[in-house]
């Protein structure tokens, strides 16, 4: 995604510096962020850069202008997001010069990212087809939620990361049990029981104005639902987000219970799919970055 800012920058192109994302520059991109009126915490960028890598533009000040970061699932498949670029410093072509490394040091993957209508035009000159549509939910509920039967649905446990990590392939064809764990370590997690295996999960962690839920997998809308429900009950009332592809069934239902939709944003990908395996499906994403 790229995005614009209010930041008064004024400098010449050569005074540009392409940079390594490091730990020294998440106060600059918690500023960016900040300006888009993007929810991030600086806890959010911390958690996005352990997980992942990228870069910066940092103009002669050593201010940061401009952030891209990426994240690899396995030796074939990334996402990619967090595409800032400063206001005062757009039209000058660092939007391009950004996703041009970054697009070399993912190289050979598959990379899906969620795009602005604003970035449409960027990521497509670079090869990127769209594929879908992920509307953004959040909110307050507007009641309380109840527990599912614990017979159902229950806490995750250690003993089934791999489990999830296997229904997490199943679903979207990337292998990311690095990042699985630690947002399963940064929040709460909840297996859905079948036959007594794991057959969907979801993970409820602090991020931006409050919580997200996501990933969420299960088999169908109705055991999704289920799952969103149980991290419901556990949080009561709060502020909650969900992002979710337009095709999941979900959206009016989470409308009534008070998560109304704010935006959307275009799913797209730039090399191969790998068609998932099922029937583990996708129904709501870790956040729009990390999808």
């Amino acid at each position: 995604m790229t995005a614009m800012s209010t930041q008064p920058i004024h400098h010449d192109h050569d005074d540009v510096v392409l940079l390594p994302f490091a730990t020294e520059h998440l106060e600059g991109a918690l500023q960016l962020s900040q300006e888009m009126s993007w929810p991030y915490r600086l806890e959010d960028w911390a958690i996005a850069l352990e997980l992942g890598q990228g870069f910066v533009l940092c103009d002669h000040a050593g201010t940061v202008i401009a952030t891209a970061a990426w994240w690899a699932y396995g030796e074939t498949q990334a996402s990619c997001g967090m595409i800032i670029v400063a206001k005062a410093a757009q039209g000058r072509g660092y939007g391009a010069r950004l996703m041009d490394a970054l697009l070399a040091a993912a190289h050979p993957r598959t990379i899906t990212l969620n795009s602005t209508a604003e970035g449409l035009a960027l990521y497509e000159r670079r090869g990127f087809v769209r594929i879908g549509v992920i509307h953004q939910h959040q909110g307050v509920p507007h009641e309380c939620h109840q527990v599912p039967p614990a017979s159902m649905v229950r806490a995750m446990v250690p003993s089934d990361v791999e489990a999830v990590a296997r229904l997490d392939q199943q679903a979207t064809g990337w292998a990311r049990p690095q990042m699985l764990g630690r947002l399963i370590q940064a929040g709460d997690g909840h297996v859905l029981v079948r036959d007594g295996e794991p057959r969907g999960y979801a993970v409820s962690r602090p991020f931006g104005r409050g919580h997200v839920i996501g990933p969420v997998v299960a088999a169908n809308a109705a055991d999704a639902r289920t799952l969103i429900e149980a991290a419901l009950a556990r949080l009561g009332q709060v502020f909650v987000r969900v992002d979710t592809a337009a095709t999941t069934q979900l959206g009016d239902w989470l409308e009534s219970i008070g998560l109304r939709q704010v935006s959307d944003a275009i799913t797209m990908v730039k090399g191969p799919q790998i068609p998932p395996a099922g029937p583990a499906r996708m129904f709501a994403l870790a956040n729009q970055s990390f999808n």
